[in-house]
């Protein structure tokens, strides 16, 4: 584990602790992370749902910034668009891959 991405992973779990995400890999302007799906995580019809969706591609910005620019635990999300594309399989971990496409003084931008 990177000096990084242990430094962010304890961070996330210290000031989130509710959260079930894990911190796989902090790279240049990226992240990637991932929760276990179980059964709190599902909408009726066995369907991961979009608030869990969501707050998976949230985390997965935020490890991505904080990998930029340091930990600066009052850095927060000023929108989110989510489109679904497709069902994810209720039975294994989601995975969240994302990408910065820019990094200012006071914004950042990027895609999951």
């Amino acid at each position: 584990m990177t000096d990084k991405k242990e430094q962010i992973a304890r961070f996330i779990q210290r000031e989130f602790p509710q959260t079930r995400v894990v911190v796989e890999a902090v790279g240049e302007r990226s992240a990637t992370v991932w929760q276990a799906v179980d059964a709190s995580d599902l909408r009726p019809g066995g369907t991961v749902s979009g608030p869990t969706l969501m707050a998976i591609a949230d985390v997965a910005l935020y490890v991505a910034v904080l990998g930029e620019i340091g930990i600066v635990p009052l850095a927060v999300t000023t929108s989110l668009t989510i489109n679904f594309l497709r069902r994810p399989a209720a039975d294994r971990r989601v995975v969240a891959e994302c990408r910065l496409m820019k990094v200012g003084k006071t914004l950042a931008m990027g895609e999951v």
